[in-house]
């Protein structure tokens, strides 16, 4: 155990985040997500929900501030309705270390796919919300 990390965050995921540069992105995806099919560094965070690896990702890591967008998640197919409040579970956890970040931005599913196939990872979580993934691009981390 660390001081001031949660113990939500495993050592792997923990190397993941540092080694990550200004732009990388993660993905936190939901248990129904293909990650395997989309990349080859997949880490598992299984029985753990979203928001929560959000408040305990999000006050180590520093959000894309050059970007419109930091956040991204999949639209709905067509046919298909999202759930509102995964949304504002998530902007409830990312606002709590990110007051003023932008809002999530949507995008289609083989958008998303493709997205996934350049993340820098590919985290597997518990989240059985349908269209809970979420990508986050990493800023630069400001000097102490």
């Amino acid at each position: 155990m660390l001081k001031g990390i949660s113990p939500l965050i495993s050592p792997e995921l923990l190397e993941v985040l540092s080694r990550m540069g200004h732009g990388d992105e993660i993905i936190l995806a939901d248990a129904h997500f293909p990650g395997e099919s989309f990349n080859d560094r997949v880490l598992r965070a299984d029985g753990l929900r979203i928001p929560d690896l959000l408040e305990a990702i999000l006050p180590l890591y520093e959000l894309d501030s050059y970007v419109p967008a930091p956040l991204t998640m999949m639209a709905a197919v067509e046919g298909d309705q999202l759930d509102p409040t995964v949304e504002e579970a998530y902007l409830e956890a990312i606002h709590k270390s990110n007051p003023n970040v932008a809002p999530i931005e949507r995008i289609g599913r083989f958008d998303f796919y493709d997205k996934a196939r350049r993340a820098f990872a590919v985290v597997m979580t518990g989240e059985t919300a349908k269209y809970g993934n979420i990508l986050l691009k990493k800023g630069v981390t400001p000097s102490i």
